[in-house]
């Protein structure tokens, strides 16, 4: 089983925070789409006409699209890759794109996922990020989505500049009185080339805190865990039965082609990425070249990419594969330098799986880098 994702790179106006691959101009939107459906033609056979279980549209912002455009891509797809029975097919949204009709044709279509960005349920907060909804819009879109849609995620920021406790638990208390079976939340980071670093650099809005972050994702994990969600991912929480196929495809190391401007690729030893330029990758796929760069992973990569995705889930890292895939020495490493994570309580082991423990999960990133197998060559 694999995955194929589309990036659909355009959006009506850039978050503060946001440094992924978009353009806030539509002028090449036919010409991008066309480009898209002929690089699904063009690398078909990459995935060795593996059964497609999930389709995922990102950005950017998907739901920028006309229904029409949706309907197409997906219509693409089902016609040149092999789909499974019931594929889970995700679209992310946002609240100010669905409206009463745009839902209401969204539910007749294949899609069955709806990844929405909430981020926040406050004004304050969405100003801050410069978000193109408001509090009431996002609410408004959720009471109507519920109605028909089953399986929905929201995205929720935390960590934000002056968001005391109260009122993050306050936003995860809507999602939970909603009825919401899948949550993703991610601490507000402050990346080089965005305008949120530029404002804080300015003193117009203060720099988060991470012991603000920390505070609001402990709070996060027990509170959710009281109202019957797993936290099966370091950023994902669900109720049984709703954890995302396709996010769950990639930290498990399933295969991925990614279809789009920027869009990455995996099929188990290469790594791969298109350009991130809009009218360069129209230009080269218009001439039947994918504009992409590819990356054949070492073993030590491979071992590094298991331990950092593996760390992340409820699932871990089994020893008994780490000696199996990659050797008694690799496993001998991670056995010996695991010891003081274990015995800091940041870490478990039982069955043969690592896991990280809630004392240690904000600090897992960095407890994988100290796993990773460095080549000092």
């Amino acid at each position: 089983m694999a995955g194929i994702y589309i990036h659909i790179p355009f959006c009506k106006q850039a978050c503060h925070y946001c440094d992924f691959h978009f353009s806030t101009s539509l002028k090449k939107k036919d010409e991008m789409l066309c480009a898209i459906k002929k690089e699904l033609l063009l690398r078909k056979e990459e995935l060795n006409n593996e059964i497609i279980e999930t389709i995922y549209f990102g950005g950017g912002t998907p739901s920028i699209l006309e229904m029409e455009d949706i309907n197409d891509l997906i219509q693409t797809v089902y016609d040149l890759y092999d789909i499974c029975d019931d594929p889970e097919i995700t679209l992310e949204a946002n609240p100010d794109d669905l409206d009463s009709n745009t839902i209401l044709k969204l539910a007749q279509s294949k899609v069955n996922r709806l990844s929405i960005g909430i981020q926040s349920f406050y004004n304050k907060d969405l100003t801050l990020m410069n978000r193109a909804h408001n509090a009431d819009e996002a609410i408004t879109c959720l009471e109507e989505v519920i109605q028909h849609f089953d399986n929905i995620s929201i995205d929720l920021i935390y960590g934000i500049p002056d968001m005391n406790n109260e009122r993050w638990l306050s936003n995860v208390q809507k999602v939970i009185d909603l009825g919401i079976p899948h949550i993703s939340c991610y601490a507000l980071t402050v990346e080089e080339r965005t305008a949120l670093n530029k404002l804080i650099k300015k003193g117009v809005i203060p720099s988060p805190e991470e012991e603000v972050a920390h505070s609001h994702f402990m709070l996060l994990i027990d509170k959710l865990r009281k109202e019957g969600y797993i936290h099966y991912e370091l950023s994902n929480f669900a109720k049984p039965g709703y954890y995302s196929k396709n996010n769950s495809a990639y930290w498990l190391g399933k295969k991925y082609l990614g279809i789009g401007p920027s869009s990455h690729s995996f099929d188990g030893v290469h790594r791969s990425w298109n350009i991130a330029n809009n009218s360069l990758y129209i230009k080269q796929i218009e001439q039947d070249v994918v504009p992409i760069e590819i990356e054949s992973l070492t073993i030590s990569d491979r071992y590094n990419e298991y331990i950092m995705t593996g760390l992340r889930t409820m699932w871990g890292v089994d020893l008994r594969r780490v000696e199996k895939e990659f050797g008694v020495e690799f496993f001998n490493y991670l056995k010996k330098e695991s010891q003081r994570f274990l015995q800091d309580e940041l870490m478990s082991l039982e069955n043969n799986i690592l896991t990280i423990t809630d004392k240690g999960k904000f600090l897992s990133d960095g407890i994988a880098s100290d796993l990773f197998w460095l080549d000092l060559k």
